[in-house]
């Protein structure tokens, strides 16, 4: 069954294995299906909380995985045969010095940052950063990518609904407009072809 399909017929666990997939590597990105939640709970396709849970939930499935591969394979996951397209040596290697020096914030900011996510979370678990260190920094900041991206969904579709009816009266202004400009150019015409010369 497609993912489209996944997604139609049971929406919320759809959504949830968007984002497991998405963080493990496939082509989901975690921001398109936060968006499309919002979208969705908009839409009333989908009721906010079970929505919020099941994006929540598969956030952190994700990332803890993530996590957990890094601590699994260390500094080796660079030549994992699945995992080395993820982190270069190199990006490994700042990752860390990042995390000596900023430690948990790392996570608090990097989970941001489209395109590092996914590197940072493997980074924490080559670097043995304490579980429960990371869980409780990924929730919270999670909460806040969800908020941005599920309200962008949200958001846009309240403004595509806006920018519908703008439209819609803009076409009923334009058509007033132009059938005022033929009646004033017909009595000007009139005037000027009436008027004594």
């Amino acid at each position: 069954m497609p993912f489209v399909a996944i997604v139609e017929h049971f929406p919320y666990f759809g959504l949830f294995i968007l984002l497991i997939l998405g963080g493990i590597g496939f082509p989901f990105p975690e921001d398109a299906t936060l968006i499309l939640c919002g979208f969705l709970i908009s839409t009333k396709v989908v009721k906010p909380i079970p929505a919020l849970f099941a994006v929540y939930s598969g956030l952190l499935i994700a990332d803890v995985f993530l996590y957990f591969i890094g601590k699994k394979y260390g500094r080796m996951i660079v030549n994992h045969k699945r995992f080395h397209k993820l982190i270069s040596p190199e990006r490994l290697s700042r990752l860390e010095s990042k995390f000596n020096k900023r430690g948990v914030f790392v996570i608090l900011i990097g989970r941001h940052l489209f395109g590092l996510r996914a590197q940072i979370f493997l980074a924490a678990g080559v670097m043995r950063m304490s579980a429960l260190k990371f869980v409780m920094a990924d929730a919270v900041s999670s909460i806040f990518t969800i908020a941005l991206m599920v309200g962008a969904g949200y958001k846009g579709v309240n403004s595509l609904q806006v920018i519908q009816v703008i439209k819609r009266d803009m076409t009923r202004i334009e058509h007033i407009g132009i059938l005022l400009a033929v009646i004033i150019l017909a009595v000007y015409l009139l005037y000027r072809h009436l008027k004594p010369k």
